[in-house]
């Protein structure tokens, strides 16, 4: 079972340790450059955006967790309107897996 406020408030402390970018061009870079761990979708994401960035992380074999919505992603980082998140640290993203 998925605690959602514990991955909420460790995305959190995963911007403050600055393991963490924010926005689909940052996050797609990060994820040709195999340097993305895990990749947060928002549920509610457009087509285009969400077509990208699912097609990104096939390809180069990311694991995308698409469970939480715009409103939850952004105001667990303190940022507004932020569809996509990628954990670029490994300790980080294996901490996340066992919270969800």
């Amino acid at each position: 079972m998925m605690n959602k406020d514990a991955v909420l408030r460790f995305l959190g402390l995963c911007q403050k340790s600055r393991k963490l970018v924010s926005g689909e061009a940052f996050s797609i870079e990060k994820i040709k450059n195999k340097q993305a761990k895990l990749v947060f979708l928002a549920s509610d994401a457009g087509y285009n955006t969400n077509k990208r960035v699912r097609e990104k992380c096939e390809f180069y074999q990311v694991q995308i967790i698409d469970d939480f919505d715009t409103l939850e992603l952004s105001s667990a980082i303190g940022k507004n309107n932020r569809k996509v998140l990628a954990v670029i640290d490994h300790g980080f993203m294996a901490k996340l897996k066992t919270l969800l």
